[in-house]
């Protein structure tokens, strides 16, 4: 890139830093410094306000970078995580916002502990949490990472590493100063400037073909170098068996996990009502749907005008090609359109990428404190506040993903987020649903359903060809590759159910009638609700 485009980009980019810090700074001038003020933002959000924000912690580097950059790739198959991500807000609106929303105070664990014992199922619920925060950050690393380097010209690894440590530390700062209100302004910011900056692409992309969809798909296989194939289902997903049983695996991962994810339930806390809760959901269904629609016209776009071969060239893994359409789409690398519209691409992609760590940087930290402090001090122990603990939280969990995001800078970030949800619809969905809806529910089958979840889920990546045994895998020097599949949804998402049933037939506890009753009135009709 040339030194105009990088100038430009940074100078926007700091411009958004500079907003988001400023917000940061006013909000934490004025909070009183209570668990409620810092984990749920006092609870003082409109259901549309919450929806923006839901909407801007949902529609990740993961979604903007990764799922247009596979489209490009992949053309049919690519597309699939679109429509998983957009499918699984029907699970959350219908089983989870009201329900979580009554029964919660600030966590998944709150949900679960209502009516179990609550040290084993907050540290089992905590521990799951971590992990699939964790493992969301590292996706958002990776997509800062790529997008600096194609911003310096793709060949400087030291701004890989520098730009992945700033995104860390900025992001601490954030949720350490502000809490959830300053990461809630920031998240309805950051939604607007994506939804705008892809509404804008979406158009040109559509100009630049006259408003044909047929002649854009058309281009898009024709430059792909697979014809017809590139429009149907089996490019990426389709070779042999192992391929539809990744696919599978995909899918299910998709679907299901949204409503495991701990930022995402977090959110539910922050409106005063379950209502509200809901309503909050179905502004975010409208704003997330046309955002995924437009991310399919765009890897589509990136196909046919960018070409698969020069994408695959600036990142392997398909990460830069809004980018690059962008700087296309503008008039090309040395006109000032496209100097100026790459600029802003680039820019609010940071700024994505900058909001969605802070939201899941934050849920991570209120397990932490919340769940797992409480959970494991001791008794005779000075108590510390939540809120401090949570501030400490956060540094810890910002230098763990700063260093798996360098470890895995080649990954597509969509697919890395897939994981992800692979590992949140395993351990945190089953007790859930269970907790939710099943009367004969026990703490050992809550703590058996996560861990049941929880621990294949990360074995099987460990032992699958994301890991080792192919060129494209973190270790490609070794080979430790026992799984075939590259998503395990389709083996430990089953297990958690499984093992949360297991757990209940087999336990000598007798489930508490009197808590469950509290819960499924609470969770069907507000009562008593924080």
């Amino acid at each position: 890139m040339t030194g105009n485009h990088q100038t430009l980009a940074l100078l926007l980019f700091s411009a958004f830093v500079a907003v988001t810090l400023a917000i940061t700074t006013w909000v934490s001038r004025n909070r009183h410094g209570s668990a409620e003020e810092f984990y749920a933002g006092g609870r003082l959000f409109s259901p549309m306000e919450n929806g923006f924000a839901i909407a801007g912690d949902y529609m990740s580097a993961a979604s903007f970078l990764g799922i247009s950059g596979l489209i490009a790739l992949f053309g049919y198959d690519g597309m699939l995580y679109s429509v998983g991500f957009l499918v699984a807000w029907l699970v959350v609106l219908f089983l989870v916002a009201e329900l979580v929303r009554n029964c919660g105070r600030f966590t998944l664990a709150d949900v679960v502990a209502a009516r179990m014992r609550e040290r084993p199922v907050r540290i089992a619920a905590g521990t799951s949490s971590v992990t699939v925060s964790v493992l969301y950050l590292v996706a958002q690393m990776v997509g800062a990472g790529s997008l600096v380097a194609l911003l310096l010209g793709g060949t400087s690894e030291a701004a890989q590493t520098w730009t992945v440590i700033g995104v860390g530390a900025l992001m601490v700062i954030y949720v350490s100063l502000g809490g959830m209100r300053a990461t809630t302004w920031i998240q309805i910011v950051k939604a607007v400037l994506l939804l705008s900056g892809t509404i804008v692409l979406t158009v040109l992309v559509l100009v630049r073909f006259h408003g044909n969809f047929d002649q854009l798909l058309l281009t898009a296989a024709e430059r792909s170098g697979h014809g017809e194939k590139f429009l149907a289902p089996g490019l990426k997903y389709g070779e042999d068996w192992t391929a539809r049983f990744d696919f599978m695996s995909l899918g299910l991962a998709l679907v299901l996990g949204t409503a495991g994810l701990p930022h995402i339930l977090s959110r539910f806390y922050t409106v005063p009502t379950a209502r509200a809760a809901r309503r909050s959901v179905v502004w975010s269904i409208g704003l997330i749907g046309g955002f995924y629609l437009m991310t399919i016209v765009l890897g589509f776009g990136a196909a046919a005008i960018v070409g698969p071969k020069a994408v695959r060239g600036s990142n392997a893994a398909g990460n830069t090609a809004v980018p690059l359409l962008a700087l296309d789409l503008g008039g090309g690398a040395d006109s000032t359109g496209g100097t100026v519209l790459f600029a802003i691409v680039a820019a609010i992609a940071f700024a994505t990428i900058l909001a969605v760590v802070a939201g899941i940087t934050l849920a991570s930290s209120a397990s932490v404190a919340h769940d797992l402090y409480v959970s494991l001090r001791r008794r005779n122990a000075k108590p510390r506040s939540e809120v401090a603990v949570a501030r400490l939280a956060a540094v810890g969990i910002g230098v763990v993903a700063i260093g798996l995001g360098l470890l895995a800078r080649d990954l597509n970030v969509a697919f890395l987020v897939g994981l992800a949800f692979a590992v949140a619809a395993s351990a945190n969905l089953p007790v859930l649903l269970y907790s939710l809806f099943w009367r004969d529910f026990t703490t050992r089958g809550a703590v058996w359903a996560v861990y049941g979840g929880l621990i294949p889920a990360v074995v099987l990546v460990l032992l699958s060809p994301v890991v080792s045994g192919s060129p494209a895998s973190l270790f490609p020097g070794v080979d430790f590759q026992y799984f075939p599949l590259q998503n395990p949804g389709l083996v430990s998402i089953p297990l958690g159910f499984l093992a949360g049933w297991l757990g209940t037939v087999t336990s000598a506890e007798v489930a508490g009638e009197a808590k469950h009753a509290e819960t499924e009135v609470r969770s069907l009709t507000g009562a008593g609700a924080a």
